[in-house]
């Protein structure tokens, strides 16, 4: 094991500036100072509107960070309500932080290395009402298969991105396009696990596909719009090519109990009996608000 020393991981997801908890979000970032871990991966959703504001803070709060850091653009993250910039330049609010969004990381992690590869999921519009989904586009997944394997041999891969790569949700809700296969080609190059966001509650699945299983791990939100956990961060630890999460937590609930055995169709909070909910079950009374 001299050769592959253990190696932390932080992943952050949705943390919504605008309407951040600051609490778990002033907590979150002493753990990153204190702890120092490698590197911080947060999977997207960093404002709440894309607004100025909001991305002003998000992205002073993310140079304030003594780690390596990458960031991916989540469907929050597109601006909402100037057209003309979501379609013409929608990752000019990002420019503060421009070399972090989807910046490919590479780590010594003892005789083989770690990579986080970012894979884009969000999209300027799409064929369907709902924009806030994801779409893998085959542009998208050649970009990123490219950089997997551009790496030497041996490389541990985690694949970064915003919405989990499944095709249909628990109730049968379209979730993300192109993810099944996406998946398929991730399995083919062994790729430690695809880290994601989007629903709010942490999850830790094992995903079929025809070229053998993908492992799925996301992260719960800093934000005030909880689902059903209290505000969360995953903690990474790799080993070889083990992968043991850690769900963080203000509260201390352990890990099983912050997540959720399935990937929902949004981040709302369940109010159904069919949608997966995590065993502590921290579900508002009322929706959280959405501006």
């Amino acid at each position: 094991m001299a050769n592959n020393p253990s190696l932390r991981l932080f992943h952050l997801s949705d943390i919504h500036f605008g309407l951040e908890d600051r609490q778990a979000l002033a907590w979150a970032e002493r753990c990153i100072a204190e702890e120092a871990p490698a590197a911080v991966a947060i999977t997207g959703d960093l404002t709440m509107r894309a607004r100025s504001r909001e991305f002003s803070a998000a992205c002073a709060w993310i140079r304030g960070l003594k780690v390596p850091v990458t960031v991916e653009v989540g469907n929050h993250d597109l601006p909402y309500f100037n057209l003309i910039e979501r379609f013409c330049d929608p990752y000019r609010r990002f420019r503060a932080i421009e070399a972090l969004v989807e910046r490919q990381i590479e780590l010594d992690g003892g005789l083989d290395g770690i990579a986080i590869i970012p894979l884009k999921t969000t999209a300027r519009a799409q064929w369907r009402l709902n924009w806030s989904k994801g779409w893998v586009t085959r542009a998208a997944l050649s970009r990123t298969l490219a950089h997997i394997d551009a790496l030497p041999a041996g490389t541990r891969v985690l694949v970064a991105c915003h919405h989990p790569l499944v095709e249909v949700g628990t109730r049968g809700t379209a979730l993300t396009r192109g993810g099944q296969r996406a998946l398929e080609a991730l399995a083919r190059r062994g790729v430690l696990a695809v880290l994601s966001g989007h629903v709010h509650d942490a999850f830790d699945l094992r995903h079929e596909t025809a070229a053998g299983p993908v492992r799925m791990i996301g992260a719960g939100t800093l934000s005030k719009r909880i689902r059903s956990t209290p505000p969360s961060f995953n903690e990474l630890t790799i080993t070889g090519r083990e992968v043991t999460v850690r769900v963080r937590n203000v509260q201390a609930v352990p890990t099983r109990a912050m997540q959720i055995p399935d990937v929902p169709p949004d981040a709302l909070p369940p109010r159904t009996e069919d949608e997966p909910v995590a065993p502590v079950g921290t579900v508002p009374v009322e929706d959280p608000p959405v501006h």
